[in-house]
Formats: structure tokens, C-alpha cells, sequence
């Protein structure tokens, strides 16, 4: 039977992971709408991008109310097929963003404004920083690789977000068109890697990071 201390912990996981679902879908929302509204392509995938992790942060909720009955050691099938559609949505936002890139390139278009991009990001960044360190302390305290792997992708999330900061930055500095599309490639590149990781952890049913950094089993 699970001490208090232990269910005390675990009911901080699952907040945790119903905060870094809620805050997905609005920042998602809001980083598409201004993407949209501003012809920011980087930052229109960024919020492809948040929205995607929402599919991830599922199977994270999943995987907590899991350890409530007993230790997990693997993913199951519901984390899988989470995995699975993650990976796929992931490549097609890669796809998406190279094209986009390519095209926004030949026909010289570029960002009204890249403002919200700037605020967005450091919002994320704050947000992701604190997540992190709050899972990650979680993790520790329970000994659980599931919710360590958790605050690892939430670093590499955190990663992504210092990318969209300093192409949205530097665009609104010095308004060189191929910045926001340097920007788009960069979200791109991070996009695959979250695509083959996702499918290769499907794949293996291993408790590892995969959000864009090394997809290990911890």
C-alpha cells in the first residue's frame, strides 16, 4: 500500500500534467492565431507544435494514473497508440514547415510583426522552466523514470521555444525576410526529431525522453 507521501506525490504529478496539457492547448491557440494573423510561419509552427504535445501530455496523464495502482515500467498500449499519432503529426508538421520555409523564401514574404512571437516565447520559456524543475523533482522523489523522462521532454520543449525567441528577435531587429524562414527550419528539424523518437518509443514501449532530444530509456 502507497504512503501518503507517495500519493501526495503522485497527485502533484497529475497536476503537473493536466497544467502542461491546459497551457499546450492555449498557447497553441494563441501562437496559431498570431502566426496567422502576422504571416509568422515560425511561430504558426510553434503552435502546431504545442498542440501536437497535447496528444504527448495525454499519454503522460495516462501514465501517472497508472503508477496510483502500481509501478510502471513500460508504456501500455494507450501510451503507444499516443506515441504513434504524436510521431505521425510530427512529420507532417515537419513537412509543413519545410515547405512553407521554402515558398515563403521564393515569393520573399515576410512577418508583419514577429512581436508576439517574442512574447510567446518567453512566456513558454518561463512556463517550461518551471515545469521542468517541478517534474523533475517529482520524478526524483518518487524514483520514477516515467515522470523523469516527462521533465526531460519538457527541457527539450523549453529548447524549442529559445528558437522561436531568437529568430523572432532577431527579425524584429534587423526585418531580414529569411529569418522567420531560418526560424520555420529550425522548428522543422525539431519536429522530425520528435516524429522518429515518438514512433521509435511506440515502437520499443521504453520510458524515455521523446520531445526532440536523445530518446533514451532511463
Amino acid at each position: 500500500m502507497k504512503t501518503q507521501s507517495t500519493a501526495s506525490l503522485l497527485n502533484v504529478a497529475l497536476v503537473l500534467g493536466f497544467v502542461t496539457i491546459g497551457y499546450n492547448i492555449i498557447e497553441g491557440a494563441v501562437s496559431i492565431w498570431f502566426g496567422l494573423n502576422d504571416d509568422t510561419l515560425a511561430l504558426l509552427g510553434f503552435g502546431v507544435d504545442s498542440l501536437v504535445e497535447v496528444i504527448s501530455g495525454a499519454g503522460i496523464v495516462h501514465a501517472v494514473l497508472r503508477m496510483r495502482k502500481s509501478p510502471v515500467e513500460s508504456r501500455d498500449q494507450f501510451e503507444r497508440q499516443a506515441l504513434r499519432i504524436t510521431g505521425w503529426a510530427f512529420y507532417l508538421l515537419a513537412a509543413g514547415m519545410v515547405i512553407g520555409a521554402l515558398l515563403n523564401m521564393l515569393q520573399g514574404n515576410r512577418p508583419v510583426t514577429t512581436v508576439p512571437g517574442i512574447l510567446v516565447s518567453l512566456v513558454s520559456i518561463t512556463t517550461m522552466w518551471w515545469l521542468m524543475s517541478a517534474k523533475m523533482k517529482v520524478g526524483k522523489a518518487l524514483h520514477s523514470e516515467a515522470i523523469i523522462a516527462d521533465a526531460n521532454c519538457t527541457k527539450t520543449c523549453l529548447l524549442l521555444s529559445v528558437v522561436l525567441l531568437a529568430g523572432s528577435v532577431l527579425y524584429e531587429l534587423f526585418h531580414i525576410g529569411w529569418v522567420d524562414a531560418a526560424g520555420s527550419l529550425g522548428i522543422a528539424w525539431f519536429a522530425w526529431k520528435e516524429g522518429k523518437e515518438s514512433l521509435e518509443t511506440a515502437r520499443t514501449g521504453k520510458l524515455g525522453c521523446c520531445c526532440g532530444g536523445s530518446c533514451e530509456a532511463l
